[in-house]
């Protein structure tokens, strides 16, 4: 009788809604834990400060879409540029790329931020140091590390793309006779971009995210207007609920923009039908009649001109002119290779040079605290006998991953349920933990877990629930997507043989869909570890916080301090992406011997 009334859709929107308005009642009203809202700070002028500061954090909204805009724009022509490279019959070429887009991949962009803002201004001259501080460092130290951590990622999206692309096809084009700057610009590109807009999407939704992080430099964005606002009047709860409404709005429209260039690129569906791609088909409207109005002319000259000269009998001398056109392209190639080469051996002799200048006594008499802190010897104050560093990082990502997994597994299969009692909230969950950066998650954690539950909570502890949280979100798509790919057939197979719904789970579609996620779990404990690095904003003794203990004690040697933090991240992130990709291998035997 329950299930016959379950299944009816109205009386789920009706449980549903009442359980919402029953929540905000007691949690707002009646169960308000002390806590009386304020949300007056966000449109009012603050009598102490004479400032509006909800109207301050729309100025960290736009500072936090500028940071994204040109960080994008960079990542996306350097990822193009590295994408390209990875395939690149040039060997030197080739491997520097690898190298380039494997070391940034494989370290926190945290790290990086603070490499750029505090080891790179000590390689520069006085003078151009000064120039550099004198324009806006801070914001574009934030761009430039932005950028290149997200080109990183973005040139793998792109080199994936790109190899997409049947061999046939490029063998055409050639014999057509389209030169490499032809064939790449009017086929090749085209091509990859259409069938690689929405993980670029998803790289440009990670980068707006990220940007938050350039609050620990001293970045004047949107969470660090909210924390501002929060240290001024006591009210966190509201100013953290703002940025959260705002960074999700963020998302949407991004997701909403990105959309619409997929569905417009894609010659297999109606694009009329949908209203993301009606936008951008009115937003490049403009540009559209602008283009053809100016390149009408031209190809009209263009065309009367090449008639000219077939008419003229001018075709040997055509031909000739190609011929030149030729070698003196071939020396051009092999002039750049060498300038390259020569380029690169510059940059190897600089490394070289400068590890032979490092303090390695510095890295020597601190490395043991960066792995491990003060483990065994740590006071009674210090949390797990004062473990930290290293060791604490890879602790707490072990903790979020183990106990996430069970959170994602949960929410995927209620993401994957009919009955929208189910389905509803986990995706709410879903696309509010996934629609804000993690570090609002950890003030959210660690500001207000607290306060509902009367008893502070170690800073260690509030940044693995925190990253646990997080994770979990992500980890429940990847489950949603595995159960999904198991066929329809199977799972009616075993409803038809009398099994129930969790058997049918149990025994048959988990086993398979787990085989298929184990290489994705894996990609999200790397993510994961590097996301550790940001408990670094609540106090958490990992490694880059002990790293930065150690810098501001040193105060001299932000090289030798910053360069082995990258490398401790780099070796873990690493050998865990090594392998992932074994793994993939073994539990996908069918795709060795794939070719295109």
């Amino acid at each position: 009788m329950l299930r016959y009334w379950l299944d009816k859709t109205w009386v789920q929107y009706t449980l549903l809604c009442t359980t919402t308005l029953l929540g905000i009642y007691y949690f707002g009203w009646v169960f308000n834990f002390g806590y009386q809202f304020e949300w007056s700070v966000l449109y009012t002028q603050n009598e102490t400060y004479k400032l509006n500061l909800g109207a301050e954090m729309l100025r960290g909204l736009v500072t936090t879409v500028n940071i994204s805009l040109i960080s994008s724009a960079l990542a996306l022509g350097l990822g193009t540029m590295l994408g390209l490279a990875r395939l690149s019959a040039f060997r030197p070429l080739r491997i520097s790329a690898s190298v380039v887009v494997e070391f940034f991949r494989n370290t926190p962009l945290l790290v990086q931020l603070f490499f750029w803002y505090f080891a790179f201004p000590n390689v520069l001259p006085e003078a151009a140091r000064q120039w550099v501080f004198e324009q806006n460092f801070e914001f574009w130290c934030a761009v430039s590390a932005l950028g290149v951590y997200t080109g990183s990622f973005m040139a793998e999206v792109i080199r994936a793309g790109l190899q997409s692309i049947p061999k046939g096809l490029l063998e055409a084009a050639y014999s057509s006779g389209l030169s490499y700057f032809q064939v790449l610009t009017r086929i090749i590109l085209p091509l990859a971009f259409r069938t690689i807009i929405p993980p670029l999407g998803s790289e440009f939704l990670n980068n707006m995210k990220n940007s938050s992080l350039a609050m620990v430099i001293g970045v004047a964005e949107l969470t660090w207007h909210s924390q501002q606002v929060q240290s001024l009047t006591f009210r966190g709860f509201e100013a953290t609920t703002a940025a959260t409404v705002l960074y999700l709005s963020l998302s949407l429209i991004i997701s909403f923009i990105m959309n619409g260039v997929n569905g417009k690129l894609r010659l297999d569906t109606m694009q009329g039908r949908s209203v993301s791609v009606m936008f951008i088909n009115a937003l490049l409207a403009p540009l559209a009649a602008l283009r053809n109005l100016l390149y009408r002319p031209v190809r009209s000259a263009l065309n009367a001109r090449r008639a000219g000269r077939r008419a003229g009998g001018l075709a040997p001398r055509v031909s000739a002119w190609r011929a030149a056109a030729v070698r003196a392209r071939s020396m051009l190639v092999l002039s750049l290779k060498g300038a390259y080469l020569a380029l690169l051996a510059g940059l190897l002799y600089t490394a070289v040079r400068g590890l032979m200048g490092f303090e390695w006594s510095v890295i020597a008499d601190n490395i043991s605290a960066l792995l491990i802190w003060h483990f065994p010897n740590g006071s009674e104050n210090e949390i797990f006998m004062g473990l930290g560093g290293l060791a604490s990082s890879l602790l707490m990502a072990l903790i979020a991953i183990s106990v996430s997994f069970f959170i994602g597994l949960a929410v995927g299969l209620g993401r994957c349920a009919r009955n929208r009692i189910f389905r509803l909230p986990c995706l709410v969950y879903i696309e509010i933990i996934r629609g804000n950066p993690l570090i609002i998650v950890i003030f959210w954690i660690y500001f207000f877990l607290p306060v509902v539950f009367g008893a502070y909570f170690d800073v260690f502890w509030s940044a693995t629930i925190a990253l646990t949280v997080f994770t979990g979100a992500y980890l429940a798509e990847i489950v949603r997507a595995g159960v999904q790919n198991i066929p329809a057939g199977q799972v009616e197979a075993a409803y038809s043989t009398g099994l129930s719904y969790f058997q049918t789970m149990r025994r048959i579609v988990l086993p398979q869909a787990l085989k298929q996620m184990i290489p994705a779990i894996v990609g999200q404990f790397i993510a994961i570890f590097k996301d550790t690095s940001l408990a670094f904003v609540i106090g958490v003794l990992e490694l880059t916080f002990v790293a930065q203990g150690l810098d501001n004690r040193l105060m001299v040697y932000p090289f030798e301090i910053w360069t082995t933090v990258a490398v401790l991240y780099f070796v873990c992130c690493y050998a865990m992406s090594v392998y992932a990709a074994r793994l993939e291998r073994r539990l996908s035997p069918e795709k060795v011997n794939l070719v295109m």
